[in-house]
């Protein structure tokens, strides 16, 4: 685990820079499923149809969506594992 500068502790990590939607999704689906209730998944994704698409499945799924940037072209999604 991980600690991100605003004091999120991190219990894994997602780098799907690179990939087109639905994949950034897709990849962070697979690896929540793999974490405990209130861990904190951070993703890394470049397609810009990505903060929609975060934003939908926080909601549908009832994750919550702690945090998102934008970093020139690098967005980062911190999602709360319901």
């Amino acid at each position: 685990m991980t600690n991100g500068s605003d004091g999120v502790t991190i219990a894994a990590e997602v780098d799907a820079s690179g990939l087109s939607c639905p994949m950034p999704l897709l990849k962070a689906k697979l690896a929540l499923n793999g974490l405990e209730s209130g861990d904190v998944l951070l993703v890394i994704a470049t397609d810009p149809g990505s903060q929609r698409d975060f934003r939908s499945f926080a909601a549908l799924a009832g994750h919550a969506l702690v945090r998102e940037d934008v970093d020139g072209g690098s967005f980062r999604y911190w999602l709360r594992k319901a």
